[in-house]
């Protein structure tokens, strides 16, 4: 009997949720998501430690003999995501998710700035921007954001994505793909109800239940790839999304389980279902954001824990870079 991993490949997009390439190369995802907190965490593995110092010794040589340690180290924070991303796409035949800085999540001008930045080091490394998707926090500004910068070809993955409202006004911008945070929206009703859930009745698994209908139903272009998963059940009861972004544990669960998987959602039965379409702009996006206390929550703590993440980011590369300058 084939295997739960074989099995949803046949009807879902597996994609893979790490920044550690050994987890790639043993599962062989269609595409890879990054992020800060992974990003960080591949950082800090031995295994890596050369492609962080290959960073950091490409980032001395650019910024000239001249330049300060801080400058060093800013300018290595800059590339080294895209260092990751570049081994990553050594390894799948299809995309990988690079992101913005969530420190700019409330800033459309720079989160358009640094995009393009990321686009042209890719290409600049002869990596065509049809492979790269870029990660945005899911805020209006961020949502414009990635309105502008797919006009110009950059296709982008809005991430830190809670509640209809969101998605929404993502499908209405046009952007490529959203990843709704199922485990996080779980975490958040878990502790704000004292309540255990499972399956069906997971609230993660019925917002990108609700989502994915939504968009079927209306016929919007946008993809759905369901993200930050706490356990097998929330992905068996979301086979058929178009997309699952799923951490290396998990990958390896499905990978050594046999069973029957049934398709979960599917764009046939969507066509038929009795939703009410709903217009978003500023005002109802922010009315809407501000209603839902779990999305409203979660958004703030999510740009909150990448932010520190890449904090800790820079103060690893700045470490480093003391340690290569006095082996040096």
């Amino acid at each position: 009997m084939a295997t739960l991993l074989e099995q949803l490949r046949s009807m879902t997009t597996v994609v893979s949720d790490t920044g550690d390439i050994n987890a790639i190369q043993q599962y062989k995802p269609q595409d890879s998501t990054t992020n800060p907190s992974l990003i960080a965490a591949a950082a800090g593995m031995p295994e890596y430690a050369s492609i962080v110092d290959d960073v950091l010794t490409q980032a001395r040589k650019d910024a000239g003999s001249s330049a300060s340690d801080e400058d060093v180290a800013a300018l290595a924070f800059k590339t080294l995501a895209v260092a990751f991303g570049k081994k990553i796409l050594e390894i799948i035949p299809g995309r990988v998710s690079t992101e913005v800085d969530a420190r700019l999540s409330f800033d459309t001008e720079k989160s358009i700035e640094t995009a393009r930045d990321i686009i042209a080091q890719y290409e600049s490394a002869g990596i065509d921007r049809k492979r790269v998707l870029i990660k945005l926090a899911s805020t209006w500004e961020g949502i414009k954001a990635a309105e502008i910068l797919e006009k110009e070809g950059i296709h982008c993955n809005m991430t830190l994505l809670f509640g209809l409202h969101q998605a929404i006004a993502c499908a209405e911008a046009k952007v490529t793909l959203i990843s709704p945070f199922v485990g996080r929206i779980l975490d958040w009703y878990k502790k704000d109800t004292g309540k255990d859930y499972t399956g069906a009745e997971d609230p993660g698994v019925q917002s990108v239940t609700t989502i994915y209908n939504y968009y079927k139903k209306f016929g919007y272009k946008t993809v759905v790839m369901g993200a930050s998963f706490r356990n097998t059940g929330e992905i068996i009861e979301l086979a058929g999304c178009d997309l699952l972004t799923i951490a290396p544990k998990l990958l390896g669960e499905l990978q050594s389980t046999e069973g029957t998987l049934e398709r979960k959602l599917d764009p046939s039965k969507s066509a038929s279902m009795d939703i009410q379409k709903i217009s978003i702009d500023k005002a109802t996006f922010e009315k809407m954001h501000a209603e839902d206390r779990m999305a409203h929550d979660k958004l703030q703590e999510g740009i909150d824990g990448f932010s520190k993440a890449l904090e800790d980011l820079e103060k690893l590369l700045a470490k480093r870079l003391s340690a290569l300058t006095v082996n040096a």
